[in-house]
């Protein structure tokens, strides 16, 4: 069976609920703009595609007025495609299929991204993945979990890092590749370094949720010491995302806003705690990779490699 995050039943969106994987599969339904930004700041779907989609049946159920697009905007602010599926959706006469036609062109893109990535992976690579990058975060099939998913045939396996602290890729990376039958294992974040030096890892490949016009990647909180240690190994770094998540408007990383979420999702998880009560907390939810760390950026028109800003703007124009 395959993974439905997002389905449209007309009069409703109903939203895989990830916060409960793997343990039960729930959907959540939502009946106005203001439940789909509920939903969106509560986790319940998450990535900067399936955010994007799931924004753009909001205003559906809104009915495009000005309070549905106001209460979209503000439910989580570094992934940029939740505002390009805005900006798209003020300008369509027919929101329904405009919604309907985000949806299906982020299924194309994914394919295509898969296609194009996969011809980067050669033959039983041990690829390493941070957060989770596949049909959960996306209208349906994934952007590097994409590509993995392509390059099954070539007999690889994957190294899943845990993605602290929400961990979205012990929860929701190892499952899907538990349902898709590919060789995963999982391990924690600071382990990373330690199996690159050992020679276990031959490429990483990460998702984003938003790329500036210079190539710099904001993606999920870790990428970025992940890159560096790839780099100091000598590990190609690759990013997957389709067009809708570079922003031209934003010249380099360090103008990309960073979400800063809730303590309690660093102090526990679930109920239980483990850190004391009284200490201080920081929850920056992404972080920005330098676009001179990463070898190449996947998109559905092709692969930009530095030099980034001439590329980007050739892929994208």
């Amino acid at each position: 069976m395959p993974v439905e995050p997002i389905r449209w039943k007309g009069d409703r969106l109903e939203l895989l609920d990830q916060r409960l994987l793997p343990e039960k599969t729930e959907y959540v339904a939502c009946r106005s703009a203001e439940e789909v930004a509920q939903a969106i700041r509560d986790m319940v779907v998450r990535g900067a595609p399936a955010i994007g989609c799931a924004a753009a049946f909001g205003v559906v159920l809104g009915k495009g007025s000005k309070e549905a697009y106001d209460v979209l905007a503000k439910s989580r602010p570094t992934a940029v495609n939740l505002f390009w599926a805005l900006e798209r959706m003020k300008k369509a006469k027919d929101l329904e299929a405009e919604a309907r036609a985000i949806f299906e062109e982020d299924l194309a893109a994914n394919r295509a991204i898969g296609r194009l990535g996969a011809e980067l992976i050669r033959e039983r690579s041990r690829v390493m993945t941070h957060c989770n990058t596949g049909a959960l975060a996306t209208a349906g099939y994934g952007t590097a979990l994409g590509v993995i998913r392509a390059s099954k045939s070539k007999n690889i396996s994957v190294i899943a890092n845990e993605t602290r602290p929400y961990l979205q890729g012990a929860r929701l990376t190892a499952w899907e590749l538990v349902q898709e039958g590919i060789p995963c294992t999982l391990i924690t974040d600071s382990m990373a370094g330690h199996l690159m030096s050992k020679g276990e890892v031959d490429v990483v490949i990460v998702g984003a949720d938003r790329i500036a016009a210079n190539g710099d990647v904001a993606n999920k909180i870790g990428t970025y010491p992940l890159a560096v240690l790839a780099k100091r190994h000598g590990i190609p770094f690759y990013v997957a995302a389709p067009c809708s998540t570079f922003d031209p408007k934003i010249p380099d990383g360090s103008r990309i806003p960073i979400e800063e979420r809730p303590a309690d999702e660093v102090t526990g998880y679930r109920g239980a705690r483990w850190a004391p009560q009284g200490v201080s907390v920081r929850n920056p939810a992404f972080d920005v990779t330098p676009a001179e760390l990463i070898t190449g950026i996947i998109c559905e028109k092709g692969i930009a490699s530095p030099p980034y800003p001439e590329n980007i703007a050739a892929l994208t124009k």
